[in-house]
């Protein structure tokens, strides 16, 4: 599970309600998050492999779009096998671990892992999140006909620049002066707690708006595209609706914990006594929320794609073969390479007016089909006979 808790762990003066969490069942929770994340990880990768059954096609150049669903899952699976190696270690080598608390012991290892670890788990899943704003954007701006492969390059710089940025930040800032004698206080704890929740908040807040934009401007397209809107285009219309909504039901559902975690833990910090007897049931619900927090944070690379590929299936095909794979265009799929019909002389000025009403149409198609694309459930029949895709 990734929470700035984790970080200041390390502290031999760590806080109170810090010492509350990470004290409870530390055996029963570790093992859950191994199991958790080892679940997702599997899970993951097996719906990343090629499928035996696909057709052998000659592979398309993959889309910024499709590029970035497939850094989110390995953005899960490197956060995901964070936690499975702490979570390891703290079961396995509990005197290890217990040197952590020495405040003035010899061996720095114990506090290199706590820290190395805590780092690695939080890098990786804020950089998921800085992917999955990236491809809210990228998706709006593919429907705006303004993005294309090329910006992949500044996504890459914005995702892995800011989360290295803010993940280092939040950490020199936390343990200052040194990790051996971290200073207590808010001053020092919030400016982490907000680098390591900025990103989780922008995706929950901004997401939802570029999508519902997104949306907006694919019923205009669709509209366009031939001057009515079909029952195929209201549905395929919804089926990227619904994609949308998917990949934000995982992101709550998965993160939502966090949230309600932090601010329970938060509003202990205000308190005098963690201890009193009226704050029982804050308490409780902190520490019900923590193993929560266990079981839905490593999940995520799993539910992921789900909601971007739908159900891949078992049968993995490990032949070296050029084949179909989920996160690759479906729109390629639909032509074949003989499938183009023959050209029809047209005069001149007829001729002009098609070429640039095809092209038009192509953007649009492209358009679709890059949000689209990774759709391997049954609808695939829906949209190849849609005639956004019979336009090609």
């Amino acid at each position: 599970m990734a929470s700035p808790r984790l970080e200041t762990y390390c502290c031999p003066n760590r806080d109170a309600v810090t010492q509350l969490v990470m004290n409870f069942q530390p055996q029963v929770f570790c093992g859950v998050c191994i199991g958790s994340a080892s679940a997702s990880l599997l899970l993951t990768i097996l719906q990343l492999l090629p499928k035996k059954g696909q057709s052998l096609r000659k592979m398309p150049k993959a889309s910024s779009s499709s590029t970035i669903l497939l850094l989110i899952s390995v953005c899960d699976i490197l956060g995901g096998s964070g936690v499975i190696f702490r979570s390891s270690v703290w079961l396995g080598f509990p005197s290890f671990v217990a040197n952590i608390s020495v405040a003035n012991g010899t061996d720095v290892w114990p506090s290199v892992f706590c820290v190395g670890s805590a780092m690695w788990i939080q890098l990786f899943y804020s950089a998921g999140f800085w992917w999955l704003f990236c491809y809210a954007v990228d998706s709006y701006l593919v429907v705006r006909r303004s993005a294309g492969l090329s910006t992949i390059v500044l996504y890459h710089m914005m995702a892995w620049g800011l989360a290295v940025l803010l993940c280092v930040e939040g950490v020199a800032l936390l343990y200052y002066p040194s990790i051996s004698s971290c200073e207590r206080g808010l001053e020092h704890a919030i400016p982490h707690y907000i680098t390591t929740y900025a990103p989780l908040l922008l995706v929950l807040v901004v997401n939802p708006v570029l999508f519902r934009r997104t949306v907006t401007a694919v019923a205009s397209l669709l509209k366009g595209r031939q001057g009515i809107y079909t029952e195929n285009e209201r549905r395929l219309g919804t089926e990227i609706q619904m994609r949308f909504f998917k990949i934000m039901l995982v992101f709550i559902v998965c993160w939502s914990s966090n949230i309600i975690n932090e601010s329970l833990l938060f509003y202990l910090e205000m308190q005098p006594d963690i201890n009193e007897t009226p704050l029982k049931n804050i308490r409780s619900a902190a520490l019900i929320t923590w193993i929560i927090m266990g079981i839905l944070n490593p999940m995520q690379g799993f539910l992921f794609t789900l909601a971007f590929y739908g159900w891949t299936g078992w049968r993995v095909d490990l032949k070296w073969q050029k084949r179909e794979i989920p996160w690759e265009s479906m729109s390629s799929s639909t032509v074949g390479d003989n499938d183009y019909p023959s050209p029809v002389n047209y005069p001149s000025n007829v001729h002009d007016s098609k070429k640039i009403s095809s092209t038009d149409s192509q953007q649009t198609d492209e358009a679709i089909s890059m949000l689209s694309e990774g759709n391997t459930s049954g609808d695939d029949r829906l949209t190849r006979s849609s005639p956004i895709y019979q336009g090609w």
